[in-house]
């Protein structure tokens, strides 16, 4: 596990004149030394694979210009050794081989052609599933007798019974996106400096930011590779739980901050009246859908009152109530021949196709996979992948902002019994993407927004991002003094988890504090620094010096959050209150040191990783930089093997060995 850097203030450091990280992916293979093992630098997301150790960060970008940060966060490993046996193997999907007789395209009702040519003459009645006056309640419409073909549809979500000649019957629960007239007629009504962006927000539960990358590669890579998305690598959780995630996004607040709504306390009343975010893109004349699978336990009716009225334009809440209750006759994972993920990621198409003109806030949570396992969303990969790749060859993203997004890591399994586990439950996955001509319109908000990516951020800024595409108010910088700051305007380096709304024990912060460059260990990562230098060279020892320790210029210990290592859990249902009585110890520890080797006078600067039991000393090649001019000293090779120019000291130097490069 590596961790960013955050170097000190600019007056105790030397400049950073030259930086060369220049190693070639994959060039390397796994090095032993004595008294340290170095991990590889090539970057895989295939489980299993030796040397798939380390991700600098989804875009690619270095940590090594974030001087004077106040916030680090931890850079962790994708397939740290306590981790990956939890990650094995990908499970199969087996839905009903009989494809399904009946399927909606745009609000119209659907029966199969093809299974028409196989069965002859198919008769279908469907009845509408409507929300009752509660959340908690659904209603059946009137039948619809003998189904046509082709014909507009009564509701969003109908159970159907289909007859064939012979007598085969067929019967399943389905979803659409059949648009009201009122929602038709509404009108826009944008405030001036609105920037007119749909809003597309598709999330899973209890997905950590590695687990994602783990378990969903091929969709994350499409999202950044294809389509240009940003990843927010300091994201941070504001508490325990989806409500405390999801809350902060949609409303602003914290769940104390509301009024109270909690089922059997006092004055509690239905989650109606709360500042909903979809409220206002809705006054704002947009189409509105909100849905999550797991009815039962519902991120604001397992432990709240839920909605009297219903919340948005399109709620999924009535297709669950009913859809779980065939589950037991249908194949794991699926509704008939379609798995269930697919249905709801459908659910999102219908919206767009549905209304092609009007703006659209949708936002879609999936936990069915993802909140009690490890590897089995990884069956969802290449299905959101393909989402992605219609929606957008459908240019249906165009004048979208594309999120994809997680609201904690693991909270129960074992992988969060170790340190790494509980880092991850604080870091989950957030990705942004804009169109293509957003960036080209508006290019400072796009680089504030990449710099933000290796800042700390939080739900409360999702929020204020919200706000801003339906307020833009084109400011640049934001402000420490605010809990939540728009991702459009550039977070400050000195943002802290208390400027941030952050308690202690969810804080993945790093401490950080000075070491006697004298210490025993610094003195080992010193050597494991040089020793690691010399491997690079290794294959051109016949011309490059083997460098040794001049002497060690600083060094920086970096600290887990104490206590996120004491909490132990949430020791309220409410996910309120805090269990800090947690006994797990540090079992790595990490140092940032400059170092200075002879001969030549280089100055290195990496980060070390010590394995507190074996007292082993991790480095990764893109964590070593060279960090004062090496001028001529490597023209031995500087043409033919350009990436080792910060190492080598060529055993024969030209006259003016200093003259900079």
């Amino acid at each position: 596990m590596l961790f960013r850097r955050c170097r000190r203030p600019v007056q105790r450091c030397l400049f950073l004149t030259i930086a060369f990280v220049v190693v070639t992916m994959g060039y390397f293979t796994l090095f032993y030394v004595k008294d340290v093992l170095l991990a590889d630098d090539k970057r895989s997301y295939e489980p299993g694979k030796r040397g798939a150790f380390f991700i600098a960060d989804a875009g690619g970008h270095s940590f090594k210009d974030q001087e004077g940060q106040a916030c680090v966060h931890p850079q962790l490993e994708l397939w740290h050794k306590e981790l990956k046996k939890y990650f094995q193997g990908t499970p199969k999907l087996h839905c009903s081989a009989r494809r399904n007789w009946v399927y909606v395209q745009n609000g119209t009702f659907r029966i199969n052609e093809t299974l028409r040519q196989v069965y002859g003459d198919i008769n279908c009645d469907y009845e509408p599933q409507l929300r009752g006056n509660s959340d908690f309640s659904v209603v059946k419409g009137d039948v619809v007798v003998g189904a046509q073909d082709g014909a507009a549809l009564k509701s969003d979500f109908f159970q159907v019974l289909c007859t064939s000649k012979d007598g085969t019957t067929y019967k399943n629960i389905h979803s659409a996106v059949v648009p009201p007239p009122e929602v038709i007629d509404r009108k826009d009504n944008l405030p001036a400096e609105a920037l007119g962006l749909n809003v597309l927000m598709f999330g899973f539960d209890s997905l950590s930011r590695m687990t994602w990358l783990r378990n969903l590669p091929k969709s994350h890579k499409y999202a950044v590779d294809e389509l240009g998305g940003m990843v927010l690598e300091g994201y941070n959780i504001v508490g325990d739980g989806t409500p405390q995630a999801l809350l902060p996004i949609l409303t602003g607040k914290t769940e104390t901050e509301l009024p109270e709504a909690r089922r059997g306390h006092e004055g509690a009343e239905t989650v109606d009246g709360h500042p909903w975010i979809w409220k206002d893109f809705q006054k704002a004349g947009y189409v509105t859908q909100w849905g999550e699978d797991g009815a039962s336990v519902g991120t604001f009716t397992y432990r709240m009152l839920g909605f009297k009225e219903q919340p948005v334009d399109h709620y999924m809440r009535p297709f669950y109530l009913q859809a779980e209750k065939w589950y037991q006759i249908q194949p794991a994972y699926c509704l008939g021949s379609v798995p269930r993920h697919v249905n709801m990621l459908n659910w999102i198409r219908d919206l767009y196709q549905a209304y092609p003109n009007k703006r659209k806030f949708s936002f879609l949570f999936h936990s069915e996979f993802t909140h009690g396992g490890y590897s089995e969303v990884r069956v969802v990969d290449d299905d959101l992948r393909h989402f992605l790749r219609y929606m957008n060859d459908s240019g249906y993203l165009n004048n979208t902002v594309l999120i994809l997004m997680s609201d904690h890591g693991a909270r129960f399994q074992s992988v969060r019994r170790t340190v790494q586990g509980k880092y991850e439950e604080r870091m989950p996955y957030f990705l942004f993407r804009f169109p293509p001509w957003f960036s080209q319109k508006y290019p400072h908000v796009i680089r504030n927004f990449k710099t933000n990516t290796r800042r700390l951020t939080t739900p409360f800024d999702i929020h204020e991002t919200f706000v801003d595409i339906l307020n833009f108010t084109g400011a640049t910088k934001g402000n420490t003094s605010q809990r939540g700051i728009s991702l459009f305007k550039e977070i400050p380096k000195d943002r802290s988890c208390t400027h941030a709304g952050i308690e202690h024990h969810w804080c993945a912060c790093l401490n950080w504090q000075p070491i006697d460059i004298k210490h025993r260990s610094i003195m080992k990562a010193a050597k494991a620094l040089v020793n690691r230098i010399n491997e690079l060279t290794s294959s051109e020892r016949s011309l490059c010096s083997p460098l040794k320790i001049g002497n060690v210029a600083s060094a920086v210990k970096y600290l887990p959050n104490d206590e996120i290592l004491k909490f132990k859990q949430s020791s309220d249902s409410d996910g309120r209150i805090a269990d800090l009585s947690d006994t797990m110890n540090h079992t790595e520890l990490f140092y940032q040191i400059q170092v200075k080797t002879l001969p030549g006078q280089g100055l290195f600067e990496a980060t070390v990783k010590h394995v507190v039991v074996s007292d082993t000393f991790y480095i990764d090649n893109r964590e070593i930089s060279r960090i004062n001019k090496y001028g001529n000293q490597p023209q031995c090779i500087m043409e033919r093997l350009p990436h080792l120019r910060p190492y080598c000291y060529c055993s024969s130097q030209p006259p003016n060995e200093d003259s900079a490069v």
